[in-house]
C-alpha cells in the first residue's frame, strides 16, 4: 500500500465551501482501480490547513490511473483553485514499524 499525503493551505475564509467540494469530489477519486481509502483533516491550529490522505495500491494508481484520466480533470477544476500556495504531494511506503 502506498500512502499519498499533502498539506492542503486554502484560502482563509474558503473553508466550508472547500469541504462541501471535497464531499463532492470524492466519487471522482474512489471510482479510480486502486483507490483504497481518503481521509481529509483539519488541522487545530491554523483552521485554514488540511491534511490529505489517500491510499492506494500501489503508486501508479494514482499517478497514472487518476492523474491521467478525466476524473482528475473534474477533481482538478473543484479543488485547486482553493489552494494558496498549491501544495506538494509525497508518496509513502508501507510503514517500516509493521503497524
Amino acid at each position: 500500500m502506498i500512502l499519498e499525503a499533502a498539506v492542503l493551505n486554502v484560502k482563509p475564509g474558503q473553508e466550508g465551501v472547500f469541504e462541501r467540494a471535497m464531499r463532492a469530489a470524492k466519487p471522482l477519486i474512489a471510482a479510480t482501480p486502486g483507490f483504497i481509502g481518503i481521509e481529509v483533516r483539519r488541522c487545530l491550529e491554523r483552521p485554514n490547513a488540511y491534511l490529505l490522505l489517500v491510499r492506494w495500491e500501489k503508486l501508479e494508481d494514482h499517478t497514472v490511473g487518476f492523474r491521467q484520466s478525466g476524473r482528475y480533470q473534474k477533481w482538478r477544476e473543484a479543488l485547486h483553485h482553493f489552494y494558496e500556495p498549491f501544495p506538494v504531494v509525497e508518496h509513502y511506503e508501507e510503514s517500516f514499524l509493521g503497524e
